[in-house]
């Protein structure tokens, strides 16, 4: 387990607003409380109304602004799980398809359905983004250059009540993890509440 860099958060999370979100992607499933889907979504990010894309990115702001070391811890992946078939490639797929692989993502909520032990309904929700990492200086100003593309996964696995409304995110993940402002594809931020 690794040491997560707040600061590193903190330069993700300052791009999930309305005027500057790096979110292209949203999908997700409703599952009963035995992990069994009753449904799921999968739309562009822009074709949400503005109240449905703040509301979203308040889910999904919820992962990398957890309690840093406490609730959000860093892993690395073991050899084991980087395997063919293993939950690395199935993670690296879905960030590769920006998640536009409707028989990929049934498969991932299906894993999530029998990992994960819920009370009641709760539902699983996956932003799919892409932040151009500017350069910076030696004093930490930003310079206009890009140093990489860094495109990434949420996962933010929440309780729902009534009409499939949400609640505070329980579990998530971010893949992969941000290290030093990089993108660290043997490590995942996972979040547990």
């Amino acid at each position: 387990m690794g040491n997560i860099n707040r600061d590193d958060m903190l330069e993700l999370t300052r791009r999930m607003t309305l005027s500057r979100h790096c979110f292209s992607r949203i999908a997700g499933a409703y599952l009963d409380e035995d992990g069994f889907v009753e449904g799921t979504f999968n739309r562009h990010f822009q074709r949400l109304s503005p109240v449905d894309q703040k509301k979203n990115l308040e889910i999904a702001k919820e992962v990398p602004f957890a309690e840093t070391n406490v609730e959000l811890k860093e892993y690395a992946f073991r050899p084991e799980e980087m395997k063919p078939g293993g939950i690395w490639q199935m993670l690296m797929a879905m960030k590769e398809s920006e998640l536009k692989n409707d028989a990929l993502l049934d498969v991932f909520y299906e894993y999530i359905g029998q990992k994960h032990r819920a009370s009641g309904p709760y539902a699983v929700y996956l932003f799919y983004g892409s932040y151009d990492v500017p350069l910076q200086a030696k004093d930490k100003e930003s310079l206009w250059e890009s140093e990489e593309v860094y495109s990434f996964l949420i996962c933010a696995v929440c309780p729902v009540t009534g009409d499939y409304e949400p609640g505070k995110p329980q579990s998530g993940f971010l893949f992969p993890a941000f290290r030093e402002r990089s993108g660290d594809r043997g490590r995942i931020d996972v979040l547990k509440r």
